[in-house]
């Protein structure tokens, strides 16, 4: 027989990349880490890990058993679904996490509707960046999470995750309310491209937004200063210190003397909807999908 948290150790050794990443995300020593990973070895009369420079590599069959270990574990999920169904009522605790446009626009309000329309049911709202959230889905700790869509995630086609579209979200230029692009309509972005820029940090899925979205329209914006928070880029650009880009979902600091002003080519990117592969069929988060689906047109009219 094969110990399942055993196997569940294996899977975190994938995810975490290293023994000692895992062992730390699971609350054990790496040589107890390392002991589990052996035993299952030893009962599968296979070997799961090999040397790799001065680390370990999953082998060819350690590949091939994470693909049921995947499926073993979308199973279980199926089966505690069934045992705690309450004739579809969504009922207990639902824990759900996102960044922090998302959590403040979209999370807050979900968990205000649910609250009022499922009294049984009991939401806690997690602000994880998009690396955390997968984390925190794979270790169980949130059961939905709105994350944005980034060459780093895992594929769509992961069997441990249910990915699905939310919504665009766009980025407007947000200039001081006296600058002479606050009055237009639409702006292309090539007539800030003289302007002194505040940006995200070169580690922010949207720094790779805005660098993109300037590229296309044919420069390098100057940055000057950087910020990870979108109130203090709106700070910086109310003290006339440079032009930003910032997504419609980010709620600014209120009666600021800045501008949003829309962009022409729709710069903009992808929020997703995240849950454990087949957790979508439980009832409180199908009741939490369908409330974000919802907000979602509204969130960044």
């Amino acid at each position: 027989m094969i110990d399942l948290r055993r196997l569940h150790v294996l899977r975190a050794v994938a995810h975490y990349g290293t023994v000692t990443a895992a062992a730390r995300a699971l609350h054990f020593t790496p040589s107890a880490a390392s002991q589990q990973i052996r035993q299952l070895a030893r009962d599968l009369d296979v070997d799961l890990l090999e040397p790799q420079g001065r680390g370990v590599r999953l082998t060819p069959a350690a590949e091939s058993l994470l693909a049921h270990a995947d499926a073993i574990q979308a199973r279980w999920e199926q089966a505690e679904i069934e045992l705690r169904a309450d004739h579809g009522e969504p009922a207990g605790p639902l824990r759900v996490g996102g960044l922090s446009a998302a959590a403040a626009a979209l999370l807050a309000p979900m968990a205000a509707r649910l609250r009022e329309r499922h009294p049984r049911l009991t939401v806690s709202v997690q602000e994880a960046g998009v690396p955390e959230s997968f984390d925190l889905l794979f270790e169980g700790e949130i059961d939905l999470a709105v994350v944005e869509a980034t060459p780093h995630n895992p594929p769509l086609s992961d069997t441990r995750y249910d990915q699905q579209p939310l919504l665009d979200d766009p980025f407007d230029l947000v200039v001081p309310a006296d600058h002479p692009l606050a009055v237009r309509d639409r702006v292309d972005l090539a007539d800030a491209a003289h302007e002194d820029w505040i940006a995200p940090f070169a580690d922010s899925p949207c720094s790779t937004h805005v660098m993109s979205a300037c590229g296309a329209a044919g420069f390098t914006p100057g940055v000057v200063h950087h910020a990870r928070d979108w109130n203090v880029t709106a700070h910086l650009v109310a003290h006339r210190l440079g032009v930003a880009l910032i997504p419609r979902l980010a709620h600014l600091t209120p009666n600021l003397p800045i501008t949003r002003v829309r962009c022409a080519g729709d710069p903009h990117r992808k929020l997703l909807t995240c849950t454990r592969n087949g957790g979508h069929e439980r009832p409180a988060i199908a009741a939490a999908l369908s409330a974000l689906r919802d907000l979602a047109p509204t969130a960044v009219a």
